[in-house]
């Protein structure tokens, strides 16, 4: 599997990067997962805009869906005429909530995507096998893991520390984790997790690599992430960035 990065910034498009959204290729076939503020641009830099085969929404939060609202505009009037609907795996109320921001009275965006409702358990994608779980976030949100050729990759997407985070990263290969918060503050419950959480999820799950991500830079610090990060977990770890590459 191949993860390339098109958008790493938590909550709010950074300086240096849109929102979250995550492609991972393996047998030629292109899996979009999360598709933020501000990703349509870096799709187009990094991949091409028509690349994405399929598309998983982790959640319904802005910066995790709203480009797929922008994609309308790619995939129905392209001049040569509408794409075909494009799939669409993501939590109950997708349909609604993005033909509500596309924004016109009554209207509809299943001619454009044909959605497939998220529940727990495991179902294939293109190559992958998938299994997804509920987080601890607000709204429902699930954690994503990929399986491919012997190879797993997990995407906590946006949760507190929970034990379905950690069955879903057990033994993965690359652990792509959100670290929104410091330690020391005072954080809101049950939303996101510090660099430390993060750290400690890794280490119980036995993953190999830990990939840090959905930092707020405006109100945090990258430093600080990585040492409660680092403190936590003795494997190799980083930060992504808006058009890094990744083997799994």
């Amino acid at each position: 599997m191949r993860l390339t990065v098109l958008g790493c910034a938590g909550s709010f498009p950074g300086p240096d990067s849109p929102c979250s959204a995550y492609l991972i290729e393996a047998d030629g076939f292109r899996l979009l997962i999360d598709f933020g503020s501000g990703a349509l641009s870096t799709l187009q830099r990094y991949a091409g805009l028509h690349a994405p085969d399929a598309i998983l929404l982790t959640h319904l939060h802005c910066d995790h869906m709203l480009d797929a609202v922008a994609y309308v505009v790619v995939r129905r009037y392209a001049p040569d005429g509408p794409c075909p609907a494009l799939p669409v795996y993501a939590p109950s109320g997708a349909p609604d909530r993005l033909a509500l921001a596309y924004g016109q009275e009554d209207s509809t965006v299943e001619d454009v995507y044909q959605f497939y409702g998220l529940e727990p358990g495991t179902f294939p994608i293109g190559p992958f096998t998938v299994t997804v779980d509920r987080m601890n976030h607000p709204v429902e949100t699930y954690g994503v893991r990929l399986e491919h050729d012997g190879r797993v990759l997990c995407y906590s997407s946006d949760t507190a520390p929970c034990e379905a985070l950690l069955r879903l990263a057990q033994d993965a290969d690359v652990f792509l984790c959100e670290a929104s918060y410091l330690d020391g503050v005072d954080n809101p419950p049950d939303l996101h997790l510090t660099g430390r959480e993060a750290g400690e999820a890794a280490t119980k799950a036995g993953v190999g690599r830990l990939l840090l991500t959905h930092l707020v830079a405006a109100w945090g610090s990258e430093a600080l992430t990585v040492e409660e990060a680092g403190a936590a977990y003795d494997g190799p770890l980083e930060v992504v960035r808006s058009g890094g590459c990744y083997d799994v």
